[in-house]
């Protein structure tokens, strides 16, 4: 791409895993490039992310993983990054992907690629299936193109996109906004097949019934926008 990228990795109560991702980065990026984003966390997880030499912002409380995202869009500006790589902080996303995303922007371009994982109940969970599946619906709807996999944090964002749109939510249903204010401007959204691992031990931050309140009012927002 021979543009400045940053790695942006929000993170909450990850000690146990945010040294295995930054490990296995270590290999594929360079990690002064990487910010992770520590939203309150009450554990080592800043601590640990520190010790990687990274770029650390800490949030006093955990405020969403939306505001997050938002710190790490301001800093990746204020830096002069030309775009940002988001990944979430508990081994989902293989590190290892992150050159098809380099590779399709480099050859192909876009504005906004998402890493779309594959819907089947073989390999997601119930819960996250339907949730997904609805969510990814409604958010076509309103962008007024196909979006597989609306709610997958692994993506690539241009710093232009995030100068020109303005996201007034704090939680994980910022992942929507960006992509129903970005598509309305006008920005190009590709999709990138990636793998997903679940593991039984990790305990979703999402919670089923006040997150999904909060995506019907963001979604009733913008149908009227």
């Amino acid at each position: 791409m021979g543009k400045r990228i940053l790695i942006v990795i929000p993170a909450y109560n990850e000690e146990e895993r945010i040294g295995l991702l930054l490990d296995k980065l270590s290999g594929l990026f360079n990690l002064s490039d990487v910010l992770v984003v520590d939203d309150g966390s009450e554990d080592e997880t800043a601590s640990i992310a520190n010790d990687y030499g990274v770029f650390l912002v800490k949030q006093p409380t955990n405020l969403g993983k939306g505001m997050a995202l938002k710190k790490g869009f301001e800093f990746a500006i204020e830096k002069g990054y030309e775009a940002v790589i988001t990944m979430d902080s508990d081994l989902q996303h293989n590190p290892e992907e992150i050159p098809k995303f380099i590779r399709l922007i480099e050859e192909e371009g876009g504005d906004i690629l998402i890493g779309t994982r594959e819907h089947d109940l073989h390999n997601m969970p119930f819960m996250r299936f339907l949730v997904n599946n609805v969510t990814s619906l409604v958010a076509s709807i309103l962008a007024g193109e196909r979006v597989h996999d609306s709610q997958s944090g692994y993506r690539l964002i241009r710093s232009r996109v995030l100068r020109d749109i303005e996201l007034n939510t704090s939680r994980f249903q910022m992942e929507t906004e960006i992509i129903v204010k970005a598509a309305r401007k006008g920005y190009t959204i590709k999709e990138v097949p990636i793998e997903t691992l679940y593991f039984k031990d990790i305990h979703s931050h999402i919670n089923p019934v006040i997150d999904t309140i909060r995506f019907v009012r963001l979604s009733l927002r913008l149908m009227w926008q």
